[in-house]
């Protein structure tokens, strides 16, 4: 079942067009990782379709309907929810103070507090401290565990590895395999080749606001998503 389709979609700021008549389809159950280089248009996609941008032309349709009007906190409660990138968490609140924000617009679903620390380790002896005193991964670990408390339908992660250490981008995507797992159906930005290819179902590569390549990552030959991540010809 298609959850999320994405029909012809542009993205503007002011006169500069970041998304280009972009289509796309994310099932039910199935993790995509959408990669591009900086500036193809994967965080104004994205934030296109959490309600965070409104795009100047095509549509947004989640579970059979058009939301492409509806404002962001009616998305969330639809089911979608966003974790942007730099978490945007609030600093002076605790872990789990940033938990429980989220709480007002969950939806009924498995996940609570006690759920996101089982899945986040890393955070059950940190609940009480503020956010601003945590590392790099602890803030990211919170910022997703922040949008799970919604119990989203679709999560949309935004460059989960940015400016972490490989080590802790490791016990991360621990943690985001193990949400995999029960079924989450994920829409991941992430500039890792590496990890897209090895935690997605399907690859969306976008160049320049545009679709260049969208294919399944098992069979993906890694020289054609450089080759579609860079805008490069295949020699012939």
């Amino acid at each position: 079942m298609t959850l999320l389709n994405v029909e012809a979609l542009d993205c503007r700021y002011g006169l500069l067009q970041a998304v280009r008549s972009v289509s796309l389809r994310v099932e039910a159950g199935e993790t995509v990782a959408l990669i591009g280089a900086n500036g193809a248009g994967k965080t104004t996609l994205l934030r296109a379709v959490a309600g965070a941008h409104r795009p100047h032309s095509g549509r947004v349709v989640f579970d059979g309907v058009d939301i492409t009007r509806l404002p962001a906190h009616r998305r969330v409660a639809l089911g979608i929810a966003l974790v942007p990138e730099g978490r945007r968490l609030f600093p002076s609140l605790t872990v789990e103070e940033n938990l429980r924000v989220a709480a007002s617009r969950r939806r009924r679903g498995p996940w609570n507090v006690q759920s996101v620390l089982e899945v986040f380790p890393m955070l059950q002896q940190r609940r009480r401290r503020p956010a601003a005193s945590l590392s790099g991964g602890e803030q990211q670990a919170v910022a997703i565990g922040r949008a799970l408390m919604s119990n989203p339908r679709l999560l949309l992660l935004d460059e989960v590895s940015l400016g972490l250490a490989p080590i802790v981008v490791d016990a991360v995507y621990r943690s985001l395999a193990g949400i995999i797992s029960e079924g989450s159906t994920v829409l991941l930005v992430e500039q890792d080749l590496t990890r897209a290819l090895r935690v997605a179902g399907r690859v969306v590569c976008l160049l320049e606001g545009r679709v260049v390549l969208e294919e399944a990552a098992g069979g993906l030959d890694r020289d054609r998503v450089v080759n579609a991540y860079f805008g490069l010809r295949r020699p012939a």
